[in-house]
């Protein structure tokens, strides 16, 4: 593989939108060889929360982020027109319609395909986030980490 194979994404994001759209990008370069690192923070991470509540030591800081933000891919807003949670609703639906793999099912994928997903350990610390909080299968690091993967890509986003 050359070194202009490889796909680097920053998920800052947590708005369903936004995170389906990097893993059409990064399922897109995996299909067409390219070695592809998704690198999770600050609220682009809750895209990584499994579904259900898992029981961790806390304080109360982390409890309350804990509560206040969105649990796994299912629960992500919208970046426009969220209308309490109607929005998400409805582009689901439409991509239902027309066959559009859901985000869970686009991360499936990914880990099939061998993206490389990246939980970010600094914002995870920030926001009282624990490994066992977060589904199976993902890396954990740092910014030094993504910056090693990222100096070696042709491809860098930013979501």
């Amino acid at each position: 593989m050359a070194e202009n194979d490889k796909t680097t994404i920053v998920l800052f994001s947590g708005e369903l939108d936004k995170a389906i759209a990097a893993f059409i990008i990064a399922n897109g370069a995996a299909a067409y060889d390219h070695e592809v690192t998704i690198f999770f923070t600050f609220w682009g991470l809750n895209t990584l929360r499994k579904d259900q509540l898992i029981a961790v030591k806390k304080g109360i800081l982390e409890k309350m982020f804990g509560k206040m933000m969105p649990r796994g891919a299912d629960k992500l807003g919208l970046s426009k027109m969220n209308f309490g949670g109607i929005g998400p609703q409805m582009i689901k639906h439409v991509m239902k319609k027309h066959n559009v793999l859901s985000l869970p099912q686009l991360i499936e994928l990914a880990q099939e395909q061998g993206v490389k997903l990246v939980a970010c350990t600094m914002t995870m610390d920030l926001l009282g986030l624990q490994k066992e909080e977060l589904i199976d299968g993902i890396d954990y690091a740092g910014v030094a980490a993504y910056l090693g993967d990222a100096a070696d890509a042709k491809v860098n986003l930013f979501i």
